[in-house]
């Protein structure tokens, strides 16, 4: 993806999941150190309705930018939606089910030097 289309998209997503309300919203950099994304963003939901909305709103933004291809899992009811944008992977989690699998550890404190815990929080 074209840096500055992977930027625009990276903002479509975060300005669509803040106008959703969506809690606790983290980016975490991959760049040169994932093979499957560039970005990641995890971000928290308090229901399945919540969630399953800020999905498709996601999805139909980043269509209206061109961006066609967006694989989502887990939008009928369930605790973890997963979208894939080819370079930047969204998680939108219910509390709970953030807490259990800790993406945040997983992904941040090792990968980026740069950043204390190498995860930006917005």
């Amino acid at each position: 993806m074209d840096p500055d289309l992977l930027e625009q998209s990276l903002t479509i997503i975060t300005t669509s999941l803040e106008d959703d309300k969506a809690e606790d919203l983290v980016v975490i950099d991959l760049a040169g150190r994932a093979s499957f994304a560039d970005r990641m963003v995890i971000a928290t939901g308090l229901a399945d309705r919540q969630i399953a909305a800020m999905a498709q709103h996601i999805e139909r933004k980043l269509r209206d930018i061109g961006i066609k291809r967006v694989l989502v899992e887990g939008a009928n009811g369930s605790d973890w939606v997963l979208l894939d944008t080819g370079d930047i992977v969204v998680h939108l989690f219910k509390p709970e089910a953030r807490a259990l699998y800790g993406l945040e550890k997983m992904w941040g404190a090792e990968l980026d030097e740069s950043n204390e815990d190498g995860v930006t929080r917005l």
